[in-house]
């Protein structure tokens, strides 16, 4: 069977890389006893799949990854055997069974939210509500990104879904995928560029509220909604 886990990432993990997370799971997995099923030949590892990866310092409320189990004894059984082998700051929220034909974790990601906090209130900048209404209401938004080999101007507008304020700060729904994964800082650094205000990534706190893959309407919906209880 094909199982899709839910989990949440907060506090001091925050600063633990993808890789590391991905051993980490695989070490519970062994702990918690589960069945896991594993890949033939001379290296054997556990058939795993992660959704997107997360920045370091970003939060979490949906985290996914995929396994498959040769047997097991219930959704319920599953996610307490996990969550006590769990670290604090990493607990399993929810765990679904995955169809024959559904794609795996990573494949499957269409876009993520996240939520942008201030640590101090005071420096929230004034008049968010409009500043945000303005910025989105743009039709294009242009940045630089950097990479190895070159420089490019590309245009962050088609892959922003949602930009608004919420009463905790901002709301973002941006493009996850494998060929247009915008990243919130970047899109942060934009709004304050656009805004004539300096950008400090360490006044600010994001988390992702959770990652979003698209039904057969192509309808935006929660990776562990393409799955159900068992």
């Amino acid at each position: 069977m094909r199982i899709r886990i839910k989990f949440s990432k907060h506090g001091a993990v925050k600063f633990i890389g993808h890789l590391d997370i991905m051993r980490f799971f695989q070490k519970a997995i062994r702990r918690a006893q589960i069945d896991v099923a594993y890949s033939g030949g001379f290296s054997p590892h556990q058939i795993m799949s992660f959704a997107a990866p997360l920045g370091v310092g970003l939060c979490s409320n949906g985290e996914y990854l995929d396994i498959e189990v040769n047997s097991h004894q219930g959704r319920e059984d599953m996610m307490s055997r996990l969550n006590e082998a769990m670290v604090e700051g990493i607990k399993i929220e929810n765990i679904v069974a995955l169809s024959d034909n559904a794609g795996n974790a990573m494949a499957s990601v269409a876009a993520a939210s996240y939520l942008v906090e201030w640590k101090l209130k005071a420096e929230k900048p004034q008049g968010l509500k409009e500043s945000c209404h303005s910025f989105f209401a743009q039709k294009e938004i242009f940045v630089t990104k950097e990479t190895k080999k070159s420089t490019m101007s590309v245009d962050l507008k088609p892959g922003i879904y949602a930009f608004e304020e919420k009463e905790e700060g901002i709301y973002l729904l941006v493009d996850a995928s494998s060929s247009g994964n915008i990243k919130p800082a970047l899109l942060l650094e934009a709004f304050f560029a656009y805004l004539n205000l300096p950008f400090n990534p360490n006044s600010i706190q994001i988390t992702r509220e959770d990652t979003f893959t698209r039904d057969k309407k192509g309808s935006l919906i929660p990776l562990d909604q393409a799955g159900e209880n068992f």
